[in-house]
């Protein structure tokens, strides 16, 4: 019987995909974009993915809201992330939905890795040649700068010795006229990463203008791992574990970089519906989301202060929405609302 498994879990793969595969190829001819054997490849790797996912829960494709599964496919093919990639390109997590007519659905987010923005630089970078292997400066190494005569460019030296806490990612780019860009994020940069992921979790918090005046007052004069290691900021900030515990904040520091660096580089989508998803990864997207969210319900309020009680779907003080991540972020960009959110394992960078 145990030779026969996986035969059968094969055949049910390759059914799934029969299912999927003709309208992922459909939707996206119809948006501009012909299907290329890689991106199917991309697809194929995402229901694989997927399914051994909700097979550990007990669950299959079916139990699965349809509409978002085939956007999501559809997301993953038009940006050709690999989820089988090393290190992998994409992830992907199961969610409780409450939709309006208040019963729950069982939906499905992406979320990108570090090395999923970098393909997505390399494949629609304008101009780009390479994207060549980025290096992570940690504080005792030798470092020197890049410097610029006119239009002569002095490259930056790095002489690793591997101590020390990672405090710049550089990415060396290679553009087609054989220019070579050299990007650089420093570890304090982050620091306005946090901030924005503090006050997103002050968001629904009755004491927010008590709170936020006192973390922006505290970052003007500490540093990124001094606000992490404050004790007094992490209670106001409620700052997710992701941040700070050990295992995962060096990991978290170092994508939160890496991001910053790919996100300000020129890009070339050549089709509208790719660049509308690239926009809805992006964390600035997220974050402007968010705030004309809550421009929403603060009208809302005001405006039906005399006439109804409001009461939020989150009634505990400082409890994040369940579509708002751990690190702060906001999947998809969807703001309806959820219910029985379930614990969300926060992806860590490979390097």
């Amino acid at each position: 019987m145990t030779n026969q498994a996986p035969a059968v879990y094969k055949s049910q793969l390759a059914k799934i995909n029969d299912t999927y595969m003709p309208q992922i190829e459909t939707q996206l001819h119809g948006n501009g974009i012909n299907m290329t054997e890689y991106q199917r490849t991309c697809v194929i790797n995402s229901i694989s993915s997927i399914n051994e996912l909700l097979v550990k829960e007990g669950l299959d494709m079916s139990k699965i809201d349809q509409s978002n599964l085939t956007q999501t496919l559809m997301q993953v093919a038009a940006l050709q992330l690999n989820a089988t990639a090393t290190p992998r390109e994409v992830y992907f997590i199961k969610r409780n939905q409450k939709v309006k007519n208040g019963q729950p659905i069982q939906i499905i987010e992406m979320g990108i890795e570090g090395d999923g923005n970098d393909a997505i630089l390399s494949r629609f970078g304008r101009n780009i040649k390479q994207v060549h292997r980025h290096w992570e400066v940690r504080e005792d190494d030798g470092f020197t700068y890049p410097g610029y005569a006119g239009i002569t460019v002095t490259p930056p030296s790095w002489n690793p010795k591997g101590t020390g806490k990672i405090v710049r990612v550089v990415y060396p780019v290679e553009f087609n006229d054989g220019q070579v860009e050299f990007y650089i994020s420093e570890r304090e940069d982050v620091k306005a990463n946090l901030l924005a992921h503090m006050y997103n979790n002050l968001m629904w918090d009755k004491d927010k203008d008590n709170k936020k005046p006192k973390i922006k007052e505290f970052a003007e004069t500490h540093s990124l791992d001094e606000i992490l290691d404050d004790e007094e900021m992490q209670k106001i900030g409620n700052i997710s574990p992701a941040w700070k515990e050990p295992q995962s904040r060096e990991s978290m520091i170092v994508r939160k970089m890496r991001n910053r660096i790919v996100k300000k580089i020129p890009k070339d989508f050549s089709n509208a519906y790719i660049q509308q998803i690239a926009d809805n990864v992006d964390d600035d997207f997220q974050e402007r989301q968010l705030q004309r969210k809550e421009a929403v319900i603060i009208d809302e309020i005001e405006e039906n202060a005399n006439s109804e009680v409001f009461e939020p779907i989150n009634k505990v003080d400082n409890e994040r929405p369940a579509n708002v991540t751990e690190d702060g972020e906001i999947q998809n960009g969807d703001f309806s609302e959820v219910t029985d959110q379930e614990p969300i394992e926060e992806s860590s960078d490979p390097y």
